[in-house]
């Protein structure tokens, strides 16, 4: 039987051994920009949450520069009932009249995007709030489907002020609303700003928290995960149906960013505690990596 100090011992072991493995990940990622999006579970479950909050805070402390994009529609449909305003969808997207448009500015800019600010804070972070508004940080321009309304895909990204930001240590917390031209606002989907981000910043990885454990070869089966394909077995994955619903969106963004210059991109589980930290540090990771093209991790 194991007595306390032996088990300390051992914990404080298994501690050290799991710092000394990621060490090689550090010296290879500092510097880097890591653009993380954030939702799912890991933005419901308030221990989820924490967790995910203190992987970002320790990707900054090591020397990383991570950026992370939230949506936030759970909160945004709670508002809306409490408005009295339906909730509506067309083909999977939100429609977004004038009236729900103000409740999404709202609820992601106003309070999902400060409440993500002041936990970074902390939990010993400096977090900077955005939406695509700040700095022109993102044009949008319609996206162009009939009856969906205020729907909207990035047309430009300006990094400047997210550079001047990470360079200086600060973190980007940035919601998924932006103007067009003529200052009318825009909802845009989540994944396809943090798509663009990593992209228009050369990130070396783009990271979407799901809640799925990645690409599954069977979808039923979480045993079935594949764990890293390049562009073209990512492509072949959605023309076979084995990618299908609603991760096709997702793989498509990480495909774009790739081929727009971001060296890796992974779909991970947001369930799991610190999969942010699993996926980036560790020998193994715990999701799918998609690669541009034949390289290692």
């Amino acid at each position: 039987m194991i007595n306390d100090t032996e088990y300390i011992r051992q914990a404080e072991a298994n501690r050290v051994e799991i710092l000394s493995e990621a060490l090689p990940y550090i010296q290879q990622f500092a510097g880097r920009t890591v653009v993380v999006k954030y939702g799912g579970a890991a933005m419901k479950d308030s221990s989820l949450k924490d967790k995910v909050i203190r992987d970002v805070v320790f990707l900054s402390c090591v020397g990383l520069r991570p950026i992370l994009v939230h949506g936030g529609g759970p909160e945004i449909n709670s508002w809306l009932g409490k408005l009295g305003i339906e909730a509506q969808f067309k083909n999977g997207l939100r429609v977004t009249d004038a009236a729900t448009m103000d409740v999404v500015e709202m609820v992601l800019v106003g309070r999902v995007n400060k409440e993500i600010v002041e936990l970074i804070n902390q939990a010993g972070g400096m977090a900077v709030g955005l939406c695509g508004k700040d700095g022109n940080l993102i044009t949008a321009r319609p996206q162009g489907d009939e009856g969906i309304g205020f729907v909207g895909e990035v047309s430009n990204v300006n990094i400047k002020i997210l550079e001047t930001l990470s360079s200086n240590g600060y973190i980007p917390v940035v919601s998924s609303v932006a103007a067009d031209e003529t200052g009318q606002a825009y909802n845009i989907n989540a994944d396809t700003v943090a798509g663009e981000i990593a992209a228009a910043l050369g990130a070396e990885k783009l990271i979407l928290l799901t809640d799925t454990r990645g690409i599954l070869s069977d979808y039923k089966d979480p045993s079935t995960l594949i764990p890293k394909v390049d562009i073209r077995e990512a492509r072949q994955l959605i023309s076979d149906g084995i990618v299908s619903g609603g991760m096709i969106p997702k793989v498509n963004c990480c495909v774009r960013s790739l081929a727009q210059g971001v060296k890796a991109s992974h779909i991970i589980d947001g369930r799991i505690p610190h999969a942010l930290l699993l996926e980036v540090f560790t020998d193994v990771g715990i999701g799918t990596m998609i690669l541009g093209s034949h390289q290692s991790k």
